[in-house]
């Protein structure tokens, strides 16, 4: 899947233009990207195509842990990077990253391959909802 399918999808999902997928797909990126260990970092940055690479990357510091939030404060910083208007907006987001993220990772239940090690990373609440985006 290339970067502008990627994107697509996630605008046919959110019914939105493709610029604003893009701030989406940033920001949700940023606080995934946070959240899971540097080596886990690489590993997805690997399987992205080289469009998608500069949005993962950006910000990113390869030394920093692992920021360990929940669902609740991801959604909130989500929303707060993406300028979205509320947490329901900001979570519909986050599923549409995901689901779109999952596919490209070859995964129809988020549990397989690189997702599933994305996933084995997430706390529960966050489990719950990137399984929740597959379908």
């Amino acid at each position: 899947m290339d970067e502008r399918t990627f994107l697509r999808g996630i605008a046919d999902l959110l019914g939105c233009d493709d610029r604003r997928a893009e701030a989406v797909t940033f920001a949700v990126f940023g606080e995934l990207r946070d959240r899971i260990s540097p080596e886990e970092r690489r590993d997805l940055l690997a399987q992205l195509p080289t469009a998608l690479k500069r949005l993962w990357e950006a910000g990113d510091r390869p030394d920093r842990p692992a920021n360990k939030i929940h669902r609740h404060e991801f959604i909130g910083r989500v929303r707060q990077r993406a300028v979205l208007p509320d947490d329901d907006e900001a979570e519909r987001a986050v599923r549409a990253v995901f689901h779109q993220l999952q596919r490209l990772l070859g995964s129809t239940t988020g549990r397989e391959g690189e997702a599933w090690d994305v996933y084995s990373q997430l706390p529960k609440d966050l489990k719950d909802l990137w399984l929740d985006a597959a379908h």
